[in-house]
């Protein structure tokens, strides 16, 4: 009775039984996974972690729970009735990837924090000034106009034994002739609360030396281009490095004069193909305003010249230059010189400030 009676059961219980396997491996997979995820990092912002190579991890993060399902032997699977502890039933070649995504993520060298974004280059800062000087809205200055550049400076006088000392910082405000044609008087000064002229004696044509608002805009805006030309017309002091010539000389164009928008874009891109030329997360001008630097370093004459940016606007707030070793003129570390640029526009007349009638 009994055998009969269980022939036909037989299949039925199978499959019952087949039934239940596929319920529990498939119950046995999204625990697995479920586990995982909860084990691995958090995803970072796309702007953290690229989303292919984190797809691509993902992707073989599966197909190892995949292959691993696959290797078990069908009695081993059989055997699961029960489901106890499921946090222990993740394959062990899932728990090895989920430690080398876990690297991944936190990036090996940040202490975990997945937030922290790789430091803007020097290049990058550049460009980014460029296009701000690109979009700026300066007007043409004629012939017989002065360019007017107020600023709060400090220079370091050179001593009897060849030291140097760093006087008080002071205001200065100058007005420069922009008269494309050789003259004398190239413009006037106001220092200290004294009065002066400016003058070339022979006379002075516009030119490196004296930027005028005419001369600058007939410079290339073709950044290798005007690179080269800037190489030719630099002239290194104290035997210096040429490229850092060539660095000051800009610093001077764009601090000191009135250009174009197109001609300063230039000039700001220029400067980043110079050897040398890194960014400051923290640098100071004259007035004690702090912003984001742009530097480089004269290796003949251990000397560093720093430009000063304003953080949100990229406006260029000053410069500052310092010995980074000890020299005759000085110790490492000893502030050079240092300016900050306070005010600059267009005026008709001598003395005359921007805003105000002529004095």
């Amino acid at each position: 009775m009994n055998a009969v009676g269980s022939g036909p059961a037989r299949p039925e219980r199978e499959r019952e039984d087949a039934a239940y396997e596929d319920t529990a491996r498939d119950a046995y997979e999204d625990i697995a996974r479920e586990e995982l995820a909860r084990l691995l990092p958090p995803v970072p912002a796309e702007r953290d972690v690229p989303s292919a190579p984190y797809l691509h991890h993902k992707d073989r993060l599966m197909q190892h729970i995949d292959d691993d399902q696959n290797r078990t032997p069908a009695p081993a699977r059989k055997a699961l009735r029960r489901l106890p502890r499921p946090a222990l039933l993740i394959p062990a070649a899932a728990l090895a990837l989920a430690g080398a995504l876990a690297v991944t993520f936190t990036g090996g060298g940040t202490s975990g924090d997945t937030t922290a974004q790789p430091r803007e280059t020097a290049t990058v800062l550049l460009d980014r000034i460029a296009g701000t000087a690109a979009k700026s809205d300066v007007k043409p200055v004629r012939q017989d106009q002065f360019v007017y550049v107020k600023s709060l400076t400090a220079g370091a006088e050179m001593k009897e034994d060849g030291s140097s000392k760093l006087e008080p910082r002071h205001e200065r405000e100058v007005w420069m002739s922009q008269q494309v044609k050789r003259i004398t008087k190239t413009g006037e000064i106001r220092e200290n609360g004294e009065w002066g002229r400016m003058a070339e004696l022979g006379g002075s044509p516009a030119g490196p030396y004296r930027p005028t608002y005419q001369w600058l805009a007939s410079l290339p805006t073709d950044p290798d281009v005007l690179l080269k030309e800037l190489y030719r017309m630099a002239e290194p002091d104290d035997e210096g490095e040429k490229a850092q010539a060539v660095f000051n000389r800009i610093g001077s164009f764009l601090g000191e004069t009135v250009m174009p928008p197109e001609n300063a874009a230039a000039l700001y891109k220029a400067a980043a193909k110079l050897p040398g030329v890194t960014r400051k997360e923290d640098a100071v001008d004259a007035a004690g305003r702090h912003g984001v630097g742009v530097a480089r370093v004269d290796k003949r004459t251990g000397e560093i010249t720093e430009w000063v940016f304003d953080r949100d606007s990229l406006t260029l707030l000053g410069e500052r230059s310092y010995l980074t070793r000890d020299v005759g003129a000085g110790k490492k570390g000893d502030v050079m010189e240092k300016t900050a640029y306070l005010k600059r526009g267009i005026v008709d007349h001598y003395r005359e400030r921007p805003g105000s009638a002529a004095k």
